[in-house]
């Protein structure tokens, strides 16, 4: 499962770092600063990325909510019945203006000491996509067909 993160160019130190430690958990990570190249069209690039991908984490800041960036590609994976129960917000620095329809999912909240803080959030996240893996794995054996898109 390829697993795209949303952020804003502001908080990349932020998302390399949860990138790197998703990575290390077995998690295929696509993550723009280290997938695009110089010269590339960038929305090309995403556009491509997000038909990949089969959940996305959002990371929220003041940035980020104020990013048309982000707030397309957030528009994308709500508007896509693949990114059904793969959609996870993370709050990484306080944020007034995050979209009223993001605050009705469950949000992970960057606290404390930042490193061990990331190292949480990444356990979450991995948690919370093999949670909704073995749901999909458990209708597939009972009705004997993938789950159906909304």
């Amino acid at each position: 499962m390829q697993v795209f993160i949303s952020h804003s160019y502001k908080d990349k130190k932020i998302a390399k770092e949860l990138s790197s430690r998703l990575s290390a958990a077995g998690v295929n990570i696509w993550l723009a600063e280290e997938e695009i190249l110089p010269g590339e069209n960038f929305s090309l690039e995403v556009g491509k990325a997000l038909e990949r991908s089969e959940a996305i984490v959002i990371l929220l800041s003041p940035d980020a909510v104020g990013s048309s960036n982000v707030r397309s590609e957030i528009a994308y994976a709500l508007s896509s019945p693949k990114f059904e129960g793969r959609v996870v917000p993370v709050v990484i620095k306080p944020t007034t203006g995050i979209p009223w329809f993001l605050r009705t999912f469950p949000m992970l909240h960057l606290r404390g000491a930042q490193s061990q803080s990331i190292r949480e959030i990444a356990e979450k996240v991995v948690e919370s996509l093999t949670e909704n893996a073995k749901s999909e794995r458990v209708v597939e054996r009972v009705l004997g067909r993938p789950k159906a898109a909304h």
